[in-house]
């Protein structure tokens, strides 16, 4: 099966509550071209560089996610486009955004990167850091920001249990969330091995790459 193949039977099965970020992170522009050929019009990149690269060489109709864990002197780079970033952790990142969407006129949205994994290696902010920053003054004052939802990884094991209970927490954190932020309606879980999984947790948008691209070098 190709990419287009892969693509379509993904879709067909995933539920219309359900949006798809095709993670097309070290892969070719021809690729993403079937992708997008195929009706895909949102991509996932890790790397600020790259996705500006192909943001100039791809149809303007796309979508743009910053899925990686993002550097405060990267966020100008890609200011003037991004449609939602995945992974903000703290408030500082937050108002580099702020002040990087202001110039370009713009409101950017955001998903606050929930730490929900046991593995040191996941960053994330707690649900108490979460709610003390939605609470913040500083939060207050940011106008060119908008928080979309929450996004969350789970710990890379073959445990279905643990992944279940902390796919459960994100969902959990959104709705304490949601009290304070009524607006926010993303929560961002799930990839190509646990996508099914994370759906019937309550994950609005799931971030799938091998199983539509194949596997990475």
């Amino acid at each position: 099966m190709g990419i287009k193949e892969r693509l379509v039977e993904l879709k067909s099965l995933l539920p219309k509550t359900v949006s798809l970020v095709a993670v097309s992170k070290t892969k070719p522009v021809t690729d993403l071209m079937q992708a997008y050929d195929a009706g895909q019009r949102i991509f996932g990149e890790n790397k600020v560089q790259e996705m500006a690269e192909k943001y100039q060489q791809m149809p303007k109709d796309i979508q743009w996610h910053m899925i990686g864990h993002l550097q405060r002197n990267k966020v100008k780079y890609m200011a003037e486009f991004v449609e939602l970033i995945h992974g903000v952790d703290s408030l500082k990142l937050l108002t580099e955004i702020d002040k990087q969407a202001k110039k370009h006129s713009r409101v950017i949205n955001c998903l606050l990167q929930i730490k929900i994994a046991t593995e040191d290696t996941k960053f994330g902010l707690t649900k108490e850091d979460a709610i003390a920053l939605l609470n913040s003054d500083q939060f207050q004052d940011l106008k060119h920001i908008h928080i979309s939802g929450v996004m969350g990884m789970a710990s890379f094991t073959n445990d279905a249990k643990q992944v279940k209970t902390e796919f459960e927490n994100l969902k959990n954190t959104f709705d304490t969330l949601k009290k304070i932020q009524p607006e926010m309606e993303i929560i961002s879980m799930g990839m190509s091995g646990d996508y099914q999984l994370a759906i019937s947790c309550g994950s609005t948008m799931i971030r799938v790459g091998s199983h539509i691209f194949g596997a990475r070098n």
